[in-house]
């Protein structure tokens, strides 16, 4: 099915949604446009002053709480206090993410920045919230790929990037393990038997507020290449439409990607997109699963 628009989302009251980066780009419009359908939706966000200000411009039924996927204290620390005024979750969707072109960074925790935020981050407040995942009628999970996973190669000698970093590549590692994740989730949660869908989107070319980010450390030069960027994208409202068909469509299965159809999946309406063959692999997700586990002290299927 393509040209699938939010005028198909299916009315969302009773839902508990989940969306995390909420307060900006496509999560900030994700979160809109589940709340406008009547879900009640956490803003799971960094910065809670701008959170609060998105949750009061886009209305509806709304509550924001401080989330930072870089430090994974701070992710048991919201997954606990969540669970605890919301036993059941419908719907979690992994949208914050991170891309950093400049010089190697490393989160709290000691991990590369772009891998902490865009995988271990995700992987782990998932597996926090998987149980009150397991008790809706209908729970799911969305994770947010992108484009660039398809020229992407995982190495398991080096998953932190600390040989001949470049941050084009590591961002492109860093979301192929956010594809591998996705994958690897569905596999695991069918032989577990568990109703908890997980699906994946990615949203081509859109104008963000993460690409003029990626090259702030360029100063006046960055800047100009992050505005001619944007003039390549399509707008965020037209890209968040992956993300908010495998959030909401009833009829999605799990282990489904979507993207945009059209120009090598750049643009245009959503359609089911395609897969790298790593992000595929059961050995590739067995491998990156446990050492994920291992990484963030978090286990689960």
């Amino acid at each position: 099915m393509t040209g699938w628009t939010t005028d198909r989302m299916p009315d969302q009251r009773g839902r508990v949604a989940v969306v995390t980066g909420a307060n900006s780009g496509l999560g900030l419009v994700t979160a809109t446009e589940l709340a406008r359908h009547g879900a009640h939706v956490v803003l799971a966000v960094r910065n809670t002053a701008a959170g609060r200000e998105a949750a009061r411009r886009m209305g509806g039924d709304t509550e924001v709480r401080e989330l930072d996927l870089a430090r994974l204290d701070s992710v048991r620390a919201f997954a606990a206090k969540l669970t605890a005024d919301h036993p059941t979750i419908d719907l979690l969707v992994n949208n914050a993410g991170v891309v950093l072109l400049g010089p190697r960074r490393t989160s709290a925790d000691g991990f590369e920045l772009q891998f902490a935020t865009n995988m271990l981050g995700p992987y782990a407040l998932t597996g926090l919230l998987l149980d009150a995942l397991a008790g809706a009628r209908a729970g799911r999970v969305v994770s947010l790929s992108s484009l660039t996973h398809r020229n992407a190669r995982l190495d398991f000698g080096d998953l932190m990037s600390e040989r001949g970093y470049r941050g084009s590549a590591a961002y492109g590692r860093s979301k192929l393990a956010t594809t591998v994740f996705g994958v690897e989730l569905d596999r695991r949660l069918r032989a577990a038997g568990s109703p908890v869908v997980s699906a994946l989107a990615h949203p081509g070319l859109t104008r963000s507020n993460l690409t003029p980010r990626a090259w702030e450390h360029r100063g006046r030069l960055g800047r100009l290449i992050g505005r001619l960027g944007l003039l390549a994208t399509q707008p965020v409202e037209q890209g968040v439409l992956p993300q908010l068909r495998a959030a909401t469509d009833p009829d999605v299965r799990g282990g489904q990607f979507f993207g945009p159809s059209r120009l090598f999946e750049t643009w245009g309406p959503v359609t089911e997109a395609r897969l790298s063959r790593q992000a595929v692999d059961p050995a590739v997700g067995a491998r990156l699963w446990a050492a994920a586990g291992e990484l963030t002290g978090v286990r689960y299927l």
